[in-house]
């Protein structure tokens, strides 16, 4: 079992987890990412204590982090499965345990470290993981806990995937969640402790700019539905006005913003849109219009005949299945190819060169005190 501890300008939480995790007999893998000279001497230590440390100049954010060293981990110690845990002090030795344990005993999944957010928990990380939580259900149907753990346990057959999903930030760990279920992997989860150190002050999460970068699949998802709603909604009155009939009006207004959607979330929405044929996508989205379709008019005339006035009955019918037509699209219209199409080009490649810089070090631990740093070569 190998530890991976990505870091950026830690403090002296990550000595004291090395050295707890000693006692374990485990192999730890810590990842600098790009904290810079200010920040050698903790990393020094914590080759000293016997880690292998992973190094490189330009700060390439979390996921570029995780997926470095994963590519390491995968060269160097093929076979053997990963724990991810933060560098912060926010992940107890017995939690990580636990959930290396579970990843033992559980095949083809993830396995996450959810916290349950009890006690003095910062205001900003529960609003986060309350909304992370909502939309990850809307768009998977999936109930997860803690959807921005960091404590995160993996077989070694599932590196390969790790390093074929996008994001070199934050989002990467919520893009995992996202794709599993269409490569093949479940979701378990172990219960942990709730700890934030002095209100999560050694976090780099920055709530703002990292949020979008989380949010962005959903965020454009309801960008272009808004555009169709707006399109959906002019033309439903304008039929409306000039026919008087209500089927017309629906039926209508639905074709018209139906084919801006599709053309939308198939090239700009979903990552994987435009690996669908287009016929193949255009015939399930035609399908998925359908019976959206059908639901739309059943549900509106349901209102109507409650004395709903027209506009009111309209909103309310689109918001209720907009959850439903990103749920579809997202794990099964526009999803990424199964895990036996894609593990079949990812088992050709140990790693992904790209992700390790050239100037990437790694030091390596020793009994003799001499810590050189020694280049990490991707072959």
């Amino acid at each position: 079992m190998i530890i991976l501890i990505p870091a950026y300008e830690p403090d002296h939480q990550l000595t004291a987890l090395v050295r707890n995790l000693q006692e374990a007999d485990l192999t730890i893998v810590v990842v600098d990412d790009g904290s810079g000279p200010d920040y050698q001497q903790t990393f020094d230590d914590a080759a000293r204590l016997g880690c292998h440390v992973l190094s490189y100049a330009v700060n390439g954010g979390k996921g570029h982090a995780l997926k470095s060293g994963f590519a390491f981990i995968a060269e160097r110690f093929p076979g053997q499965d990963v724990v991810c845990a933060d560098s912060d002090g926010q992940h107890a030795v017995a939690d990580i345990l636990a959930v290396a344990d579970r990843v033992r005993q559980v095949p083809a999944s993830m396995v996450l470290g959810c916290r349950n957010f009890t006690g003095d928990v910062p205001a900003r990380s529960k609003f986060g993981n309350t909304v992370t939580r909502a939309l990850f259900r809307l768009a998977t149907g999936q109930r997860v806990a803690d959807t921005q753990t960091g404590l995160r346990g993996y077989r070694a057959d599932m590196l390969p995937w790790l390093l074929s999903v996008r994001g070199r930030r934050y989002e990467y760990e919520l893009n995992l969640l996202l794709e599993a279920k269409q490569a093949g992997y479940g979701v378990e989860s172990v219960e942990i402790a709730t700890v934030y150190l002095d209100h999560n002050s050694g976090s780099h999460f920055r709530p703002v700019a990292d949020s979008l970068r989380i949010y962005a699949p959903l965020l454009k998802f309801l960008g272009s539905s808004l555009s169709a709603f707006v399109v959906d909604m002019v033309m439903f009155l304008v039929l409306n006005a000039l026919t008087d009939s209500l089927l017309v009006a629906v039926v209508g207004a639905r074709l018209l913003s139906a084919s801006v959607n599709f053309l939308v979330n198939r090239r700009l929405v979903f990552e994987h849109g435009k690996d669908t044929p287009l016929r193949a996508a255009a015939t399930g989205y035609a399908s998925l219009v359908a019976v959206l379709l059908a639901a739309n008019y059943a549900a509106m005339a349901a209102l109507i005949s409650l004395a709903v006035p027209d506009v009111p009955a309209k909103l309310v019918t689109e918001v209720t299945l907009l959850g439903i037509s990103y749920a579809v699209q997202q794990r099964f219209l526009f999803a990424r190819k199964a895990r036996s199409d894609a593990s079949e080009t990812a088992r050709s490649q140990t790693h992904i060169p790209a992700l390790v810089p050239a100037q990437f070090q790694h030091s390596m631990p020793g009994k003799s005190g001499d810590q050189s740093p020694k280049r990490f070569r991707s072959n």
